[in-house]
């Protein structure tokens, strides 16, 4: 189908032509005159643009989620149905949404430019039936700034509207808002856009265009439209594949699809794998978890990645799928140089398999940043250590970002720590001997000697940490990713 077709605001819209890495926002904006929906910083992190997508949850049921419209290529609307800021005030005098309601009567809004945005995190939030707890507010609102009005009456608007789901026509549309098929292979502007639904599809498709680059949320890929005014010629998205967004329990431990957005993650791994929640907690806003996912965040390669040290701390083995079928490769193998992975011409990222972590382990991940949502991590870690019934190391894995031009296990202190008790005595050698494990680089993030005392800080405060509880969960309002054992007590 050489066309794009989605639903905008109740409407069905069918376009051609147009190049395929216009922006939704742009799209809106220039196209359709829907100027609601700002452009603040063009890269995901004010919030400005945000619209509402209706995606099929974990029930397999459509919810509403909102998304960064700024990091939205316009073929992956294709068959979904969308809401602006501009749908949500019904005819008449009184038909505004809740959430414009709530803002109005907290005085949460004072330039306006920020606003809408706000308005459609908001809208969500109204949807929502799983925020009990304030974090998840905060957790909720974080990825939209206001530079104006302060968030204070903002988070009473959303307290108010929060859960609430309204018998209205958004959430009596919603059983026919399931997205339609997303297949797709569509040429505008000297440029193509290829989405398949089936495996043999794919493979025809990179048959016929094998110098295509791999999409699938797009929250890393469209910055280099948006920021570096990039022309991609050939993309396909790998989003239709149902087979890739499956979490699964499997002997010995987990089956997380590459496909599976990082909200998704978030959800299944809250009870089963409480170290790589942690991470994914402040992996970003709830705008880019909708659409980021473990394959992409895995196949940039990135040094400071959020998913890469938590999976490789818990022993995790990448699935590899190409036309022949699948292959396994050790997770601290995918990485053999900077920005680069072990994936061959025509093969891609299908799944990451995790073992279970055993009772007698404790795991935890960290994240280190300037701030402590949506940022970048100055040093990330995650350690897996497990002793036997004397307390003697009989397993360790201390894997860090941002130590190196690669995600990286620190090989030099796991052996200092593998057969000593586990004291303060060996988790202070083991500390000592993270220097020697890795040069890290100074940037504007932070200096080569300060992440070297962070790193080795991390792992003394892990064994803190983990005092009394092996696994434990971050508390709701904390000050730091490493708790106190009496914070922890405390809950």
């Amino acid at each position: 189908m050489n066309h794009l077709r989605f639903n905008l605001n109740g409407e069905w819209i069918e376009e051609r032509g147009l190049s395929p890495t216009t922006t939704l926002l742009r799209y809106l904006r220039d196209r359709r005159g829907m100027t609601g929906t700002k452009e603040g910083c063009a890269e995901g992190d004010c919030g400005a643009c945000t619209v509402a997508v209706a995606e099929l949850g974990a029930d397999g049921k459509p919810t509403w989620r909102a998304v960064n419209s700024c990091l939205l290529l316009l073929p992956m609307v294709q068959g979904k149905h969308l809401v602006t800021v501009e749908a949500l005030k019904a005819k008449g005098d009184d038909g505004y949404h809740p959430a414009q309601v709530a803002m109005a009567r907290a005085l949460g809004s004072q330039c306006g430019y920020c606003t809408p945005g706000i308005v459609m995190a908001m809208f969500e939030a109204t949807y929502r039936t799983d925020l009990d707890a304030p974090w998840k507010l905060d957790d909720q609102l974080c990825g939209n700034l206001c530079r104006c009005t302060g968030y204070r009456p903002i988070r009473e608007a959303a307290e108010v509207v929060a859960g609430s789901c309204p018998k209205d026509r958004f959430s009596e549309s919603l059983p026919r808002s399931a997205p339609e098929s997303m297949a797709l292979s569509y040429e505008g502007a000297g440029q193509r856009f290829a989405t398949p639904a089936t495996f043999e599809a794919l493979w025809s498709e990179l048959d016929a265009h094998p110098d295509a680059r791999f999409v699938v949320g797009g929250t890393d890929l469209s910055l280099e439209v948006t920021k570096k005014f990039a022309v991609l010629p050939k993309l396909i998205s790998l989003e239709a594949l149902k087979e890739l967004k499956t979490l699964t329990e499997v002997d010995g431990g987990f089956r997380l699809g590459s496909g599976a957005t990082v909200s998704e993650l978030e959800d299944f791994c809250k009870e089963r794998l409480p170290s790589l929640h942690r991470m994914v907690r402040y992996f970003g806003a709830r705008q880019i978890k909708h659409r980021g996912t473990l394959g992409g965040n895995l196949c940039t390669a990135s040094p400071i990645g959020d998913l890469a040290p938590a999976l490789l701390s818990l022993g995790a083995t990448a699935i590899i799928r190409g036309r022949g079928g699948e292959r396994r490769v050790p997770l601290d193998q995918f990485f053999p140089a900077y920005r680069k992975t072990a994936l061959a011409a025509k093969e891609l990222l299908a799944a990451i398999e995790v073992p279970r972590v055993a009772s007698s382990a404790r795991a935890i991940s960290y994240k280190v940043s300037k701030r402590r949502e949506l940022d970048i991590s100055t040093v990330s870690a995650a350690f897996y250590v497990d002793t036997d019934a004397s307390g003697r190391v009989t397993a360790a894995r201390l894997a860090y970002g941002g130590m190196a031009a690669t995600p990286k296990r620190a090989a030099n202190a796991e052996a200092a720590l593998v057969g000593q008790p586990w004291n303060e005595a060996s988790v202070a050698a083991a500390a000592k001997a993270i220097a020697t494990d890795f040069t890290p680089m100074s940037d504007h993030r932070g200096s080569a000697p300060y992440r070297t005392l962070v790193a080795a800080n991390l792992l003394r405060g892990f064994f803190d940490e983990t005092r009394a509880v092996k696994q434990p969960a971050l508390v709701g309002r904390h000050a730091a990713t490493v708790q106190t054992a009496e914070e922890v007590a405390r809950g």
